[in-house]
């Protein structure tokens, strides 16, 4: 039978597929569920030091499985059990997590892309938030991703006209980080997955989490946002290791261990 998540380990890494290319990867209660999953088991593993998260078939991910939706549901309820889980688990990952984006990216499925810290696409790959044309909101994060990746005039106008975003329109507007060929997109994200699992995985959490605040913060309480973060990476093996690397004129050899 058919698994709609799969989960490849890697060594230091793990891929997670949305597999449910005849629906576009539109994920319902029963995927949804097994994605929170997935992502709970990956953070629970020490061993785990990068995640990547990628699509089946012929596109990443179209949202939520409308079919699995109706009029008069209490959709913030549904959120709560669902997307707001996912949203949760990528903001708080510990460790870093990349995307690679081929196809559609639609609804959530976009959401889930701008929720991961680095964002592969392939060159046909689409970006839509195509809430608007459905009636409802963008969720999943999508509201807090979009003003702080792209600014609130192009937030706005994206989530209200729904309109596809190509590939290299969103690595333009720093929607993303890099365009790729469709044909390595694969193999350039797990390159990057296994790269990432080799480095200070505390550092890079720390990193995002100072970048996440930078957004609301004054100067005064960023610069004590950095104290308090940097006090954190200064405890950690990570930091000692890449010291005595730095000196000895050698790579360092990150475990990615707090302390």
């Amino acid at each position: 039978m058919q698994q709609a998540i799969e989960v490849a380990r890697h060594a230091g890494w793990r891929a997670i597929a949305l597999n449910r290319p005849e629906r576009m990867n539109a994920l319902d209660d029963a995927a949804l569920a097994a994605l929170v999953a997935a992502l709970a088991e990956a953070d629970a593993d020490p061993a785990c030091r990068a995640l990547l998260i990628t699509g089946s078939g012929r596109g990443f991910c179209a949202g939520a499985d409308l079919a699995s939706i109706s009029p008069g549901m209490d959709l913030g309820a549904h959120l709560e059990r669902t997307w707001n889980r996912v949203a949760r688990a990528l903001h708080e990952a510990k460790m870093p997590t990349i995307c690679a984006v081929n196809g559609v990216a639609a609804g959530a499925g976009a959401s889930v892309a701008f929720g991961c810290d680095i964002v592969l696409a392939a060159r046909s790959a689409r970006f839509v938030q195509a809430f608007a044309k459905v009636g409802l909101v963008p969720d999943c994060g999508g509201t807090y991703h979009l003003p702080r990746l792209i600014g609130e005039a192009r937030a706005r106008a994206v989530a209200m006209l729904a309109e596809p975003i190509a590939a290299e329109t969103a690595e333009r507007w720093g929607l993303i980080w890099r365009v790729v060929d469709d044909d390595v997109l694969l193999g350039q994200a797990e390159a990057l997955a296994a790269q990432l699992a080799l480095g200070p995985t505390q550092a890079f959490v720390l990193t995002r989490r100072a970048i996440a605040a930078a957004t609301t913060n004054t100067l005064a309480a960023q610069l004590e946002t950095e104290r308090d973060l940097q006090r954190q990476a200064g405890r950690t093996e990570d930091f000692a290791e890449g010291v005595r690397a730095f000196l000895e004129k050698r790579p360092a050899r990150f475990s990615g261990r707090a302390a």
